[in-house]
């Protein structure tokens, strides 16, 4: 499943569109970002509600393909920013972390 895909399936805004619309290769659920930076995979999704600048460095560190921003929460532009020059996807959802963690699971076991 793409990241394009990711976001239409989670009936989710793409607020950074200028990247690699790549494989996603799973997932990890953090709003510590300590944490995503030891257990985080390449080339997966980050799900959060970590909207700003140091989610984006941190989501470079551990080639995260897309931060999934939930509960509608606010996104700077610097953040956004930064993201578009690492080529990082952001996507913005109403729904909690649970769920959506719950929802990616589900698209990416089976896809």
């Amino acid at each position: 499943m793409t990241v394009r895909e990711a976001a239409a399936a989670l009936g989710a805004e793409i607020c950074q569109d200028v990247f690699n619309d790549s494989e996603l290769s799973g997932a990890y659920t953090s709003d510590l970002l300590s944490d995503v930076m030891a257990n985080a995979k390449d080339g997966g999704a980050l799900v959060t509600i970590q909207a700003h600048r140091n989610t984006v460095a941190v989501a470079t560190l551990v080639n995260i393909t897309v931060i999934v921003v939930c509960n509608s929460r606010p996104l700077p532009d610097d953040m956004l920013e930064a993201a578009k020059d690492e080529g990082i996807a952001v996507i913005r959802t109403r729904e909690n972390q649970f769920t959506v963690s719950g929802k990616l699971w589900d698209l990416l076991k089976n896809p």
